[in-house]
């Protein structure tokens, strides 16, 4: 894994991010969408955030976001956030999530399915050499 910035990749990772804010504060009534959608398209956050510094194989970057997710979702069963000392309400008690849920990992499957297909058939990349 190669360090190299690509522009590209931030402006897509903070439009990510803002949608994901926008999701959490003001779509928050809408069920489907604050439930499903933001865990769908958080593995995409994370894949474009990994991608705007670093040149790094696709298939192996979506397969290690998909098992980084689904630990991330196991440790809230053990109730990380607070083992961590994260007060309830604070930013990386949400970040860290507070609830183990089989169909949260279920969505960041469908997210890195999304990816897979993107990469995989339209050989989707923005600038940057597949590594």
């Amino acid at each position: 894994m190669d360090f190299k910035f690509n522009f590209k990749y931030v402006l897509l990772a903070v439009l990510i991010f803002f949608i994901e804010v926008l999701i959490a504060t003001k779509l928050k009534d809408i069920f489907f969408v604050r439930a499903y959608l933001g865990d769908v398209i958080v593995v995409m956050l994370l894949y474009t955030f990994v991608k705007a510094f670093f040149v790094v194989n696709d298939k192996k970057l979506i397969l290690g976001i998909l098992i980084f997710s689904c630990l991330m979702e196991f440790a809230q069963y053990f109730n990380i956030a607070e083992k961590l000392g994260f007060q309830k309400g604070s930013l990386m008690y949400i970040v860290i999530g507070n609830s183990f849920s089989w169909i949260d990992i279920l969505c960041y499957a469908a997210g890195c399915f999304l990816l897979f297909v993107l990469v995989t058939t339209y050989n989707f990349t923005l600038n940057q050499n597949r590594g």
